[in-house]
């Protein structure tokens, strides 16, 4: 073999060497990036169905959701219906922090900028609370309508796990939604016990506990579901009648317990704006500081004891 023959031989290894690296490199990026979709959609199985727009600090929501906290978050935005991961809730959340503590720091006191971010973290937890407690009295309100139409399928002769998925198409959200990941699961292989059981533990109520254990019972020892779902009908709309009236009946104590924390955070701005830097100097002292701080606890007592008081569990 001449030199040249040689040269033209190491000359094509190496090409082809190169392309070869290319070809693999362009595999193992994509089956990284298909690898990170799967585990993506694996991860919020229990969430809100996700729309198609892009996902933010993946990084962060990967690494918080191995945690125990992150988990917890996971399930308690999983009860509210929200579109965000847990680590675009956490991101947005210490923005909402520091954007509070800079204006309180800036408008009324540098010891006010601490406290203002303690308060943002109290607001979004609550407003978690929030969401999670109106989806589950809008699901509450739409299990009549899915006892009928269960009984209705169960008489009609099809299989429970049918009339499940029967319900999940045609009730709106966010009975359809929560009971088309029941059917998911139920499609997968997951008991009728589990798939019920853990929509029980997403929106915890009552009547859903009722409704649950009425149909595990009634698939496990093959009783008359027909008959127990029409008698569940009618006591889940007499329960909904009631909740609705205890419910008008204390709107007034509701928003006092809201109106009595901002009438408190009223009257600092407006002691900061008959005189100016009357808090600078208030807060100046340590006992001024502490006669704040114990403000802020007594309305934060106020605002939890009107709450407690005004729940009327039915």
């Amino acid at each position: 073999m001449s030199l040249h023959d040689l040269v033209s031989l190491t000359t094509g290894v190496a090409l082809l060497a190169c392309v070869l690296a290319v070809v693999g490199l362009h595999a193992y990026a994509s089956g990284r990036a298909q690898r990170a979709a799967l585990v993506d959609r694996l991860s919020y199985t229990g969430q809100a169905p996700l729309t198609g727009r892009r996902r933010r600090f993946r990084n962060l929501d990967r690494r918080l959701r191995g945690t125990s906290v992150g988990r917890r978050l996971e399930l308690r935005l999983a009860a509210t219906g929200l579109d965000v991961t847990p680590g675009e809730f956490l991101v947005y959340m210490l923005a909402t922090v520091v954007a509070l503590w800079l204006v309180g720091q800036a408008s009324l006191a540098p010891f006010f900028g601490p406290i203002a971010g303690l308060l943002g973290v109290f607001a979004a937890v609550q407003f978690l609370n929030w969401q999670r407690q109106k989806r589950i009295e809008r699901f509450i309100a739409q299990l009549p309508e899915l006892a009928r139409i269960l009984a209705n399928a169960t008489h009609a002769g099809l299989a429970l796990r049918t009339a499940i998925g029967m319900a999940a198409e045609e009730l709106e959200a966010p009975a359809g939604e929560e009971l088309g990941r029941v059917a998911d699961q139920l499609a997968i292989g997951h008991s009728m016990d589990e798939a019920l059981g853990e929509l029980a533990d997403r929106l915890p109520s009552r009547e859903l506990v009722v409704l649950v254990t009425t149909l595990v019972l009634s698939n496990r020892a093959g009783g008359q579901v027909v008959s127990a779902l029409r008698n569940l009908t009618e006591t889940l709309e007499e329960r909904k009648e009631t909740r609705r009236e205890i419910r008008t009946q204390l709107s007034q104590v509701t928003m006092t317990s809201y109106a009595v924390p901002v009438l408190g955070v009223g009257a600092l701005f407006l002691m900061n704006g008959v005189k100016d830097d009357t808090l600078a100097r208030m807060t100046g002292t340590g006992l001024g500081q502490a006669a704040v701080i114990i403000a802020f606890g007594l309305y934060v007592i106020g605002f939890v004891l009107i709450r407690r008081l005004s729940r009327i569990d039915v």
